[in-house]
């Protein structure tokens, strides 16, 4: 008898973030890019027998969990009780391996792969689309596993054509920035979307290079003014040989860089390992 699951929670990499308006209730409009890594943080969930049906239990471990707390507002628990009270009780382990509030998903890609791992073991379906998005706009996005368009407020989810193979690169200076500051400083919040994509895809990995290039991410502006260290990683990466492409994801602080091969990204996060040691840097693929 199975008794637990574990899988990855990747990094989510907004490729493109154009912000395209503001609802009445103060959330704003995205359209946006969606890619992930490989790599992130880590979620087990295991069957506790020995506790009553509902009693999840939370413990968080890894490099960045310093300062988590495992209590009832925890989004993993939160995702753990969109189940139901009849959820037979969980032991949930999260690895943390990725920077807090860095704008690559983090709590949002654990919640996701809490509700992916939940129905795993129980084979049950997921929770519905509303109340995935009750977790938080990103919640949503981050239960894919591949590349996709991400509009509204985070909810409305379109499929991609398959991307050409590439590996990325992304960097944090270790500094929090805060998503509510940066929204608020954010001066134009009625951009343009994006431009449209070919319907059968893109020919090689500069077709889709060249077609990226053309978007932007309308919060970096911003959130440069409030850390200027998000200036530096982008320096850092447009030095780096073999780049092709460098922006800041999501509301920041990590910025990454688009390379055609894993070796030459693997060579880049060696370089920026050693120049800047105070950095986190991780090397991947791109889905």
């Amino acid at each position: 008898m199975t008794t637990q699951a574990t899988l990855t929670a990747p990094a989510k990499i907004n490729l493109t973030l154009h912000i395209v308006g503001q609802r009445d209730d103060g959330y704003h409009l995205l359209d946006s890019i969606v890619a992930f890594a490989e790599s992130g943080d880590e979620i087990q969930v295991e069957k506790a027998l020995h506790r009553a049906c509902g009693d999840h239990q939370l413990a968080i471990s890894g490099p960045f969990s310093k300062g988590l707390e495992a209590g009832a507002d925890n989004l993993v628990l939160k995702a753990a009780r969109l189940f139901g009270d009849k959820l037979p009780a969980l032991d949930i382990k999260l690895v943390k391996k990725l920077p807090v509030a860095s704008g690559i998903g983090g709590g949002s890609a654990d919640a996701a792969a809490t509700i992916k791992a939940i129905s795993k073991l129980y084979d049950l379906p997921p929770p519905s689309a509303d109340q995935v998005l009750s977790l938080g706009a990103d919640v949503p996005v981050c239960m894919n596993e591949k590349a996709v368009r991400m509009t509204g407020i985070g909810e409305e989810i379109t499929g991609l054509p398959a991307l050409p193979k590439l590996s990325i690169v992304l960097i944090n200076p270790l500094v929090g920035v805060s998503t509510l500051a940066i929204f608020k400083a954010l001066q134009d919040k009625n951009n343009e979307p994006l431009h449209a994509y070919p319907a059968e895809g893109w020919s090689d990995a500069s077709d889709f290079i060249n077609w990226i290039k053309a978007g932007r991410n309308d919060l970096e502006n911003t959130a440069i003014e409030l850390c200027r260290k998000i200036d530096i990683c982008l320096a850092a990466l447009a030095s780096l040989e073999g780049i092709q492409l460098h922006r800041m994801s999501g509301s920041g602080a990590t910025c990454f860089g688009l390379f055609r091969t894993r070796e030459e990204a693997d060579k880049a996060a060696a370089d920026l390992k050693a120049q800047h040691p105070d950095w986190w840097v991780m090397a991947s693929a791109l889905t």
